[in-house]
């Protein structure tokens, strides 16, 4: 991950965020654990050791299996997510409200 999202940057570019990130902004579609790790740019193995409290806490949804892989997306019924991507969303929108008036304040 080059550059870092107005989130990244606010909250820290830490694994668990890279990955909330990713499946906020890419959000309608599902992913495998592999395909998760590659796009967020967060190892598989760090990946593996935080995903079953996703899982359990029901933050991400396994949508269907094809062959051995299963393929995962962001819970949308979950109203934790829900105000989650509000949190996230309200965020994004103030840094860059910010970074506008800076820039047309030079």
């Amino acid at each position: 991950m080059e550059d870092k999202s107005i989130f990244l940057q606010v909250f820290g570019d830490t694994p668990i965020n890279r990955v909330m990130d990713f499946l906020i902004v890419h959000e309608e579609f599902d992913y495998s654990m592999k395909d998760i790790a590659e796009n967020s740019g967060v190892g598989y193995a760090t990946l593996k050791l935080f995903w079953p409290n996703l899982e359990k806490t029901k933050i991400v949804t396994l949508t269907r299996e094809i062959g051995n892989a299963k393929l995962y997306r962001l819970n949308l019924d979950s109203s934790t997510v829900q105000r989650f991507k509000e949190f996230y969303w309200e965020t994004i929108k103030m840094q860059t409200r910010e970074l506008l008036l800076k820039a047309v304040s030079k």
